[in-house]
């Protein structure tokens, strides 16, 4: 029983309880060509000391990027973490606080996401940030509803190289209303203002473009955002937060909404998630900000103290006027970026950009000696770029695992068009031999 939670009798006083005489009838709802009809094809159980030498076997088999330089990208990055963020991350005030729901009787938490926010403004060059949301494609998604409540039109416009999984996220949150995303083109890697221009309509509520976009090449913000300002509509940047300390901010571009990932901010790979959204506007749009809003207020004493100023939740008082559905933020992540980005601090941040620029840029001139492999794309990039290859991408791949390097992302599994490239992603944390490695697992792939 250690493992079963409930015997045969156990099940049979919950049936008669709820007044139904087999599982069968319980799960009558359920279509027949849908239930299982036969039991699972299991292998007989194990004992204790068994179990745990199968389990510790198969974890074995499991290769971090502790173990292999990794080069993958394409949206979640091998970067460095200072210990010291593990370390506060890990303690009980943050760690059990997680997203209180009675926020005011927790000072600690709503101090750190008004940290949070604040060095979210600086790095994006927005007036007001929100206290996180799930993810890129939530953040992304949640700004278009943004727009679209701001502007009162329903269509949008993206960037073709803005990540293909938010596309289908947006795609799909908006199945279901009068809605048309268009795509504009990028043959070499980038928008042309435009391509933007003959896109926008009156029916426009927003232009998305990503920079540096999902192929790592940096959009024309500027000259962008003067096509998206003359047409009424607002424009959505996608950035990566650690290149704000090379690049120049996406508000002193002429973004209207901001949003990015927050892995790169200290949270690692951990198999896909939990991950962190940021989302940052203009002021003027602060009433239509998803989640929640930390501000800073004092108390009856007139002690320092923190307040959720702006919580648009739909349970909550807004109710059917609710902008968003979203109803809480990503505190743990939030908390932990927010110690990472209070640890590296601006300057540090500028080092850590300055490192993935210039070892990617050296690893684009080693890849282009080689022969048959080329950049696909020539503009400037940042830590990302692409690789065309004249070999098939997929046994390039897997002959570079095999020598025991992650050397990228096939981007065939987006893109029809680019089925012979990969994308290198190359972070502060790769190091020379690492670099070279990955050229001479490349130089010998046949």
């Amino acid at each position: 029983m250690r493992y079963v939670q409930f015997t045969e009798d156990d099940q049979q006083q919950m049936l008669a309880a709820i007044g139904v005489e087999s599982i069968g009838t319980l799960f009558k709802d359920i279509p027949e060509n849908e239930r299982l009809t036969a039991p699972l094809e299991l292998p007989p159980p194990l004992s204790e000391p068994e179990l745990l030498a199968d389990l510790k076997q198969l974890a074995a088999r499991n290769r971090t990027c502790d173990e292999l330089p990794c080069f993958l990208g394409c949206g979640a990055y091998d970067h460095f973490i200072p210990t010291v963020v593990d370390a506060l991350f890990a303690q009980s005030g943050f760690l059990t606080g997680y997203t209180p729901y009675q926020a005011e009787a927790s000072q600690g938490s709503l101090q750190a996401f008004f940290e949070f926010q604040t060095m979210v403004c600086q790095m994006t060059g927005m007036d007001v940030a929100n206290a996180s949301l799930y993810e890129l494609s939530t953040a992304l998604t949640e700004a278009v509803l943004m727009a679209r409540g701001v502007t009162r039109r329903p269509n949008v416009v993206s960037a073709r190289a803005v990540h293909p999984d938010c596309k289908r996220v947006l795609q799909t949150y908006l199945a279901d209303e009068p809605f048309t995303l268009k795509e504009c083109p990028a043959a070499t890697g980038r928008v042309e203002p435009q391509a933007v221009a003959d896109l926008i309509d009156e029916q426009t509520a927003a232009v998305i473009v990503q920079s540096p976009n999902f192929f790592g090449q940096i959009e024309p913000l500027d000259e962008i955002a003067k096509v998206v300002k003359a047409s009424g509509a607002l424009l959505i940047v996608i950035i990566d937060p650690l290149s704000t300390g090379v690049l120049k901010r996406a508000g002193d571009l002429g973004a209207d909404i901001v949003v990015a990932e927050g892995q790169p901010l200290g949270i690692p790979l951990s198999c896909g998630g939990p991950y962190l959204g940021l989302l940052a506007c203009r002021d003027k749009y602060l009433r239509k900000i998803p989640g929640r809003v930390i501000g800073e207020t004092v108390d009856a004493e007139g002690r320092r103290g923190f307040c959720l100023t702006l919580q648009t939740r739909e349970q909550h008082i807004r109710r059917e006027k609710a902008t968003s559905n979203i109803c809480t933020n990503q505190g743990l992540m939030a908390t932990r970026a927010a110690i990472y980005m209070s640890a590296v601090g601006k300057l540090g941040l500028r080092g850590i950009a300055e490192l993935c620029l210039h070892k990617a840029h050296y690893a684009v001139e080693r890849i282009a000696e080689l022969p048959g492999y080329s950049l696909r794309f020539d503009g400037p990039f940042f830590k990302e770029f692409v690789v065309r290859s004249e070999r098939p991408v997929e046994r390039v791949l897997q002959h570079a695992r095999s020598k025991g390097v992650l050397a990228g992302v096939p981007l065939g599994r987006w893109f029809d068009d680019l089925n012979d490239c990969f994308a290198v992603a190359v972070t502060e944390r790769r190091t020379k031999a690492e670099i070279d490695a990955l050229v001479d697992a490349l130089a010998s792939a046949d």
